[in-house]
């Protein structure tokens, strides 16, 4: 028997139709899969699976999809982060 340790990548998409329209505009589809090699270690494994995760931005991808944001607050929020971005690339320059 194969031990595996595995994440739904689109688990934020509650409704079959939402994960078909994810799939639709190459959205992520799929599982993070990490296969326990032999006298290998649960905790190791763990590790090697949560490196993944992070490389693979499913937990980023997860909050996003997780609500709805309305186009215009989506527009605000994107403006923000380069309001600020331009903020602290100043702030370096200054310094």
């Amino acid at each position: 028997m194969e031990n595996r340790i595995a994440l739904r990548r689109d688990a934020a998409a509650k409704r079959s139709s939402s994960r078909e329209q994810l799939a639709a505009k190459g959205g992520v589809t799929g599982l993070a899969e990490v296969k326990v090699q032999e006298g290998e270690s649960i905790e190791s494994a763990l590790r090697r699976f949560k490196r993944k995760v992070q490389q693979e931005d499913i937990i980023k991808d997860i909050k996003k999809h997780s609500f709805y944001l309305k186009p215009g607050d989506r527009r605000r929020a994107k403006q923000a982060l380069a309001r600020k971005r331009t903020r602290k690339k100043q702030r370096r320059e200054s310094d």
